[in-house]
């Protein structure tokens, strides 16, 4: 399909949706948001950039990672590392700067230290998706500086089941990778206890993609260095041969996944105490190569040495033993989570905790250990939530993280590290006639040591934000929020000295560096009345020395050399979000939306790598109380705003097809899913991904589920 042809349709889409208003989710607006300030407001009621992925949208959008389920979310792009790991990127903020959450609580693995270590969370189990933009970090840490994600999954019941039981069952199926899937879970009460039990398991083969595994882009760039390398001779045997370029397929791209979970509560009338205890595994292919340095200088020295048919056979078996990459991650956690009401000035204590075992193996073949991640960790928060009294609502709270780090093996690129976390902070609210102010405050101690030179490093980290907003009619909301926020770099930072095969990059950490300042603004327009909406959120946030790696031009390993270092930076970009009820049609309603969002970052001497380009989705659907049928163009640009050495990503335009029909009312509670994804079975890349240009988005994809809840 013609480029000029999609960015018009997309953009008169978009128009045509935003002009008259916006996306038909208005039951969401008066949910309630439990991510972010501990003061509960609805997701109307935010005055910086909040979405909630819920019910049949979450079952629509559902993926393997939370990285994939959540990137059609305003703002949120993700790494995208094949389809077993894929970590959402926020505004163009991802690592550490990104938390995950599982109820409140921090993932506890070792995801935001590289693209191809997986999330230790389950989507498939998720009752609710939060997600946070902008400067979230006051409750939950200063690695939370570019955005939160909670994982809602009801793991610790908080209240009692009606009629004594809850339960809910989904059975899966793809088409793209012959994927299967089933999930279900249970609440039973008996008196004043409530037990809980869900499971889930997952599996997928290789999936199918729509070319070549590589980028156009990359195999020009391939054949212009081939030719090059060898002028003229034998260049029909030496050049570039497409046919022997992964086709069709990609290789190494299967996944395996299983979840099991039991908790209990006890309710009372005043409050609760819970816990639940979690096992985790997953094991997938690392697609896309992923090679040693020390392979490719053995592999020059047989190029030497060998013939040109030994030589071929010996290229074959390599790039066997690189698709023969796998990981296997194992997690047993334990959460605790307690509320007590009171009658005084203290309304609510409240207090959540979990500790995680973690343990990830990458295998450089089947049987073959290379490199061993351990993390064993645990984060605590108690907070007091004030009574209201005369418009002000207050919170305060503590929070203690602790991690227990170490990498051994081929890519242990980062020493064994201790991280220590202190945070104390504190939320108001004041609500004056027809405006609304918020104000917050924290202070965090950071500490890293290194535990094979004992090297402690220290952070005293200090962070406000204050916003408002104000009713300009019963439609209209105009708000916004100003903030300063510190963070402390982090154990990888300071201290990597080593390959990182993920990434192909020789990473060096540097201990000298500083806490990283962000100094921001973010304007919100809200404006909803009976059958529309339209949400506008613009940010800016400028940086005192962020941190982050810049290629040194030397080589180390065979591999690129990139050094973390600290620069003033800028980030500014907006999410548009909007839609309406465009007709009745008997018994359906004709409804269109769209949702549009931009990011431009860049330091003072070039633009930052990896951020996400121009995105559209527009939408139209008919609902009605049996069906529900929507079809949806997903479009990114061109992305050419480049670090030095990216290659620019072509735009795409994917077409979305989704059909829903739920059980008569009073029968049980059944919804039958169909969809299909990538319809017209285009190639397609994600900016945001290290391996872009060799790890495409996955072809045409038929999915079918059914669902139940009783």
């Amino acid at each position: 399909m013609n480029t000029l042809i999609l960015r018009s349709v997309s953009a008169a889409t978009l128009l045509l949706s935003v002009s008259t208003a916006a996306l038909a989710q208005d039951a969401l607006s008066d949910e309630i948001i439990v991510t972010g300030s501990p003061l509960v407001r609805s997701v109307d009621e935010a005055i910086t950039g909040v979405s909630v992925l819920s019910g049949e949208e979450l079952s629509n959008r559902l993926a393997g990672t939370i990285g994939e389920t959540l990137k059609n979310e305003p703002g949120v792009s993700s790494t995208f590392f094949g389809a077993g790991a894929s970590r959402p990127i926020i505004r163009g903020q991802g690592g550490d700067r990104v938390r995950v959450l599982t109820n409140g609580i921090g993932s506890i693995d070792a995801s935001s230290a590289s693209p191809d270590h997986a999330v230790a969370a389950e989507p498939a189990q998720a009752e609710r998706i939060e997600v946070l933009r902008g400067a979230s970090l006051l409750r939950y840490g200063s690695s939370g500086s570019g955005g939160i994600v909670n994982v809602i999954d009801g793991r610790i019941p908080t209240e009692l089941p009606e009629d004594g039981i809850d339960g809910a069952v989904r059975i899966g199926a793809s088409s793209v990778d012959n994927g299967r899937e089933a999930a279900g879970s249970i609440d039973f009460g008996a008196g004043n206890l409530v037990f809980h039990f869900d499971g889930t398991i997952k599996e997928t083969d290789d999936y199918r993609i729509p070319g070549f595994a590589e980028s156009a882009r990359l195999r020009a760039l391939e054949e212009a260095e081939e030719e090059e390398e060898h002028h003229d001779e034998d260049e029909d045997e030496h050049g570039h041969e497409e046919e022997e370029e992964a086709f069709g397929r990609l290789e190494n791209s299967q996944t395996k996944s299983t979840a099991l979970t039991g908790g209990a509560s006890y309710i009372g009338e005043r409050g609760f105490i819970g816990f639940a205890l979690h096992k985790f595994d997953s094991d997938y292919g690392i697609p896309g190569g992923h090679s040693h340095g020390e392979e490719d200088e053995h592999h020059d020295e047989d190029e030497e040495e060998h013939d040109e048919d030994e030589h071929e056979e010996e290229h074959d078996h390599e790039e066997e033993g690189e698709e023969q990459v796998t990981i296997g991650l194992d997690q047993t956690r334990l959460d605790i989570n307690g509320a007590l009401e009171f009658d005084g000035i203290i309304e609510r204590l409240q207090f959540f905790g979990g500790y995680a075992d973690y343990k990830h193996t990458e295998f450089e073949a089947p049987g073959e250990v290379g490199t061993i991640f351990t993390n064993e960790g645990y984060e605590a928060r108690l907070e007091a939530i004030q009574r209201e009294k005369n418009g002000w609502a207050a919170a305060y709270g503590i929070q203690l993280r602790n991690r227990d780090f170490s990498a051994i093996g081929e890519e242990a690129f980062v020493p064994p590290t201790k991280t220590k976390q202190i945070g104390v902070y504190t939320f108001h609210e004041k609500e004056i006639g027809d405006f609304h102010l918020e104000g917050a405050a924290r202070y965090e101690n950071s500490s890293q040591e290194n535990s094979v030179t004992n090297e402690d490093i220290n952070f005293d980290l200090f962070s406000v934000s204050a916003g408002g907003d104000v009713h300009l009619s019963d439609a209209i909301r105009l708000g916004g929020t100003i903030f300063r926020t510190e963070r402390a770099p982090t154990t990888e930072e300071l201290f990597s000295n080593g390959p990182h095969l993920a990434t192909e990059q020789f990473e060096l950490g540097d201990a000298t560096l500083d806490k990283e300042v962000a100094t921001g603004v973010e304007l919100a327009f809200r404006h909803r009345e009976d059958g529309h909406y339209v949400t506008v959120n613009a940010f800016y946030t400028d940086y005192s020395d962020y941190i982050f790696e810049t290629a040194t031009g030397d080589e180390e390993d065979g591999l690129d050399v990139y050094q973390f270092t600290g620069a003033d930076a800028s980030f500014k970009g907006f999410e548009v979000q909007g839609g309406m009820d465009l007709a009745q049609l008997g018994d359906f309603t004709l409804k269109a939306d769209a949702l549009a969002e931009y990011v431009r970052a860049k330091t003072e001497n070039g633009n930052l790598p990896r951020i996400p380009p121009l995105s559209i989705l527009t939408g139209i659907e008919a609902d009605s109380e049996r069906f529900n049928f929507r079809a949806e163009l997903d479009y990114a640009a061109e992305q050419n705003k480049l670090d030095a050495f990216e290659i620019p990503t072509d735009d795409y335009a994917l077409v979305n097809l989704f059909a829903t029909w739920r059980a008569p009312t009073g029968a049980q509670d059944v919804r039958l899913s169909l969809s299909v994804m990538n319809l017209l079975d285009d190639d397609a890349r994600q900016h945001a991904s290290f391996l872009k240009d060799t790890v495409p988005l996955p072809g045409r994809n038929v999915r079918f589920s059914i669902a139940s809840t009783f």
